[in-house]
């Protein structure tokens, strides 16, 4: 091959490359010379998860702050004491946030009467992680029929991402070797060897979101859990030389 068609194919190459994303750089001075060429890959991966987490607690009030937290505490036991009955483990519930706040009463519109405080409300909420997610929907039931008053957060997940993590960065590998064969052709130039894999930032679970029912006369609380996705993103980097 002329030394004028080779600059040729070179030069056409790195036009493409400043197009489409590749990059053509010399090696090493004590290297043959070649052009590398840098794709950037992308992937996903689905499964259904296999754990939930939600935060559940009662609002309880009081005409003193000792009332308040009397009656707080009391319905707090009995629902702890009902997730824990459902085979809920000590180290799943963890108590996530706990406040007393004095209540005061609204002045009528248009007048200079000031708030005057009529008592006390205490609220108490603990975390829940369900390890077992086909009893999701009975630990909420019982969450109800046990006093709670308050719920929100609801979180699936895996207890294990790996394999779901893996799958995304071979899908994503494989998106970089098409691309790169792809702009390769395009560009009359050939793929030899890999020069180097790196994998970029890691992107977290897109989880999905269920609305909780609180009605008291709930028995059989519906829950669509939906999938679980993880994206992985490789550029791999190849060395190239004319056809």
């Amino acid at each position: 091959m002329s030394v004028k068609r080779l600059k040729r194919h070179l030069g056409a190459a790195l036009a493409l490359g400043v197009a489409m994303g590749a990059i053509a750089t010399p090696l090493r001075a004590d290297e043959p010379t070649r052009a590398l060429l840098s794709v950037v890959g992308e992937g996903d991966a689905s499964a259904a998860p296999d754990m939930a987490t939600f935060s559940t607690g009662v609002v309880a009030s009081g005409k003193t702050a000792e009332e308040a937290l009397a009656a707080n505490s009391k319905s707090m036991s009995d629902l702890v004491s009902a997730i824990k009955a459902l085979g809920i483990e000590d180290r799943d519930i963890a108590t996530s946030n706990f406040s007393i706040s004095p209540q005061y009463s609204q002045p009528a519109p248009n007048t200079r009467e000031a708030p005057k405080l009529v008592g006390f409300e205490v609220r108490n909420t603990v975390a829940v992680k369900v390890r077992d997610i086909a009893r999701l929907g009975v630990v909420l039931d019982k969450m109800v029929q046990s006093g709670a008053n308050q719920a929100g957060g609801l979180r699936f997940g895996l207890s294990d991402s790996g394999p779901i993590e893996e799958k995304a960065r071979i899908a994503a590998f494989k998106d970089a070797q098409a691309q790169a064969k792809t702009l390769a052709e395009a560009a009359g130039l050939r793929l030899l060897k890999v020069r180097r894999i790196s994998p970029g930032d890691r992107g977290g679970d897109m989880l999905t979101s269920a609305p909780m029912m609180m009605k008291a006369e709930a028995r059989a609380v519906p829950i669509e859990a939906g999938e679980l996705s993880a994206r992985a993103r490789i550029t791999v980097v190849y060395e190239v030389e004319p056809l």
